[in-house]
């Protein structure tokens, strides 16, 4: 492995004199792993240019934890950048991956302790979301609970302001003032395509409605017109919904318990209290063991497994899917130090 810093096992600094004074000795000091490193950088040479070929990108990010050997750390927002966060704040199948991030960090740690680089990545991407939401007219509810959860950071003051740097507070609060803006000046329209959804037949508005998975969608449809309440009261519905968030030692625990009601709905009101609901994302941050690295499922990343000397030493992997790891953003989070 390569010293990138200084610590005991480092050979030392080696200094020569000459007609101009005393020069460091310029002598690389690892040749073994010097060459290594130009290996590696070729192969990533190679990756890039037939990435570039085939008009695939490939986000990824490398974890590196701080040590003797190695210097510093990968940052979070460091991560965001190489995960190119906002080509996946305008992706659908990534965009719900992005929001539950900004969720977590506006709401289950102070913001104060959060480093001034993170604040500014997660304001510019709420910023970005606004707009993205404002475009599509999509997910509007998603855009009111980030911008009641920026409206509770302001309230945390000491001393009659926020806690932290003075200037780095202005950029937010116009931040925040951009974001009201552009929630202020959404404007949704009915599509004008058709059929629209109430013209629908009552068997395809059904079939619609098996596929949500988040109940307060659910009980959102509910409440937009009478024939939208019937079909939501079905007992098919909440049943898939158990079935879906829920396994079968889940439901048979609460079922031996005597705790477990009757009716489906009210089965997963008290389900969901009790075992929390499960995650669901139409793509996810994956991570490969081999190399560390975090990327998206669908986008891939270089791998070291791909590299000839790292099979001739480790040996053919027939299957290299089965070393990348789901993370959700919860874990993906427990990565960094915050």
């Amino acid at each position: 492995m390569p010293f990138i810093s200084k610590d005991w096992r480092s050979p030392g600094e080696e200094w020569v004199k000459t007609e101009e004074g005393w020069e460091k000795k310029k002598v690389l000091e690892c040749s073994t792993n010097f060459l290594q490193e130009l290996k590696d950088d070729r192969l990533n040479l190679q990756l890039a240019e037939a990435s570039k070929d085939t008009s695939t990108l490939q986000p990824h990010c490398h974890i590196t934890k701080a040590s003797k050997e190695i210097a510093g750390f990968t940052g979070l927002s460091d991560a965001l950048k190489r995960l190119d966060w906002r080509a996946a704040v305008r992706d659908r199948r990534r965009f719900n991956y992005i929001c539950k991030l900004l969720d977590l960090l506006c709401s289950e740690r102070p913001f104060s302790d959060l480093p001034g680089g993170v604040q500014r990545v997660l304001f510019t991407m709420v910023e970005e979301v606004a707009h993205q939401i404002r475009a599509s007219q999509e997910n509007t509810e998603v855009l009111r609970r980030l911008i009641f959860q920026l409206d509770g950071l302001i309230e945390c003051a000491c001393w009659g302001r926020p806690l932290g740097s003075t200037q780095l507070w202005a950029r937010h609060l116009a931040v925040i003032r951009r974001i009201n803006s552009i929630a202020d000046s959404m404007i949704i329209r009915k599509p004008e395509t058709s059929p629209r959804l109430d013209e629908l037949p009552e068997e395809c508005i059904r079939e619609i409605l098996l596929r949500l998975v988040n109940h307060k969608d659910v009980e959102s449809c509910r409440q937009s017109w009478p024939v939208m309440s019937r079909l939501c009261s079905e007992k098919r519905l909440w049943r898939e919904l158990v079935e879906f968030h829920f396994s079968d030692d889940q439901v048979l625990a609460l079922k031996n318990s005597g705790t477990l009601p009757s009716d489906w709905q009210a089965a997963f009101h008290k389900l969901r209290k009790t075992f929390g609901l499960r995650e669901d994302y139409a793509e996810m941050i994956k991570l490969c063991r081999h190399c560390r690295c975090l990327f998206w499922a669908s986008y891939g990343h270089p791998c070291i497994a791909d590299d000839p000397d790292y099979r001739e030493r480790y040996g053919e992997i027939t299957d290299k899917s089965s070393s990348h790891v789901p993370i959700p953003p919860h874990t993906f989070l427990k990565f960094f130090s915050l």
